[in-house]
Formats: C-alpha cells, structure tokens, sequence
C-alpha cells in the first residue's frame, strides 16, 4: 500500500499542530501526523496492543470513536508515526485536554497510550511522540502536563523531560460478560 499524504486524509485535529522540530528529528522513512479516520485498517489497534488488550469491535464502531473524539473539539489530540513503505502504524499516542475550575481556569493536559511496535523500538519514536504531544499541550495553553507510567517506565519519561511526581491510584470497573461500551 503507498504512503498517503495528510491533504488526502480525514484528521482528527489539523497537522500544523505537531511541532515542526518534531518531524525534522524523524528518520525519513517514517511520519508523524494526527490520527486519521481510515486508521483502523492501517493497524492502529495492533499498536495499541503493546500496551493491553485491544478488543477490536470493528472498523464501524472505531469510526464511531473517531467522530466522537472529533465532536469535542481541542480536546482530543490522538497522533501516529506512519511506516512511509507500507503505509502502516508504527507509533501512537495521544493527548486529551482536561478545562479545570482551578488555576484561573486553567487546563492540564494529559498524555495517555504512548505505544510503539515492537519493531520499531529503540529508534526513538517514542521520544518523539511524547515531544510532538507535550507541545500540543504547551500550545494549547495547559499549565501543566501529566501522564502516568509503570516503574519500569520512569528512567524512558525523565529522558523526555517529566519528573516523578506523587502516585496513581486505580478502581476498575467488574467484568461483566457482553458488557457493551459506557458513555
């Protein structure tokens, strides 16, 4: 499959948002741009994959998705790193913008499902994804930028810049069988 161009995509936010630094310090053989409405069938849940179980409901109801993030917009900043030769996913991550009551009504920005094919691992891809996301946040006026990592995880995100900061807590919801997707 050739490589297609971001003027031939439907993007979730527009691409002159990803620093210009970012892409310049990208190998040519692979681009970084916003995630795409076609990008289902190019292996995005594959990506994803790396990091949990990525059920896959279907192009239709990842499309769904897709629209749903668009529909709120400056919120949702999911990007990709594109294999130029196959047209295919090799990197994700994305960036969703909290408005806060707090600090003059501020907003923090939040990065989450940083993946990157095995692959594709130690070519720095994964810097760059978190670099392109931190200056959406940056740009989009967040006071502050946040993500949360495994232990194992903290030397890679103190490379790129964040400290170590006070800890996560988790409650997950029951498993329930054939449980369909909440709102």
């Amino acid at each position: 499959m050739p490589f297609t161009p971001d003027n031939e995509l439907d993007l979730l936010f527009p691409a002159a948002l990803i620093s210009d630094q970012v892409k310049s310090q990208l190998h040519n053989d692979v681009h970084i741009r916003p995630l795409a409405s076609t990008d289902h069938r190019r292996g995005h849940l594959a990506v994803l994959s790396v990091l949990t179980v990525a059920t896959d409901l279907g192009e239709a109801a990842w499309v769904a998705q897709f629209n749903a993030m668009r529909a709120a917009p400056q919120t949702y900043y999911s990007l990709v790193i594109v294999d130029k030769a196959s047209d295919r996913i090799v990197g994700a991550g994305a960036l969703f913008v909290e408005r806060k009551f707090l600090r003059g009504l501020g907003s923090v920005g939040h990065i989450e499902d940083i993946a990157v094919d095995k692959q594709q691992q130690g070519k720095k891809l994964g810097i760059r994804i978190i670099d392109a996301l931190t200056y959406i946040s940056e740009s989009a006026g967040c006071y502050k930028t946040i993500l949360n990592c495994s232990d194992a995880n903290i030397p890679f995100y103190i490379k790129c810049g964040y400290e170590k900061k006070e800890n996560e807590m988790a409650k997950y919801a029951p498993v329930k069988s054939a449980q369909s997707p909440r709102l």
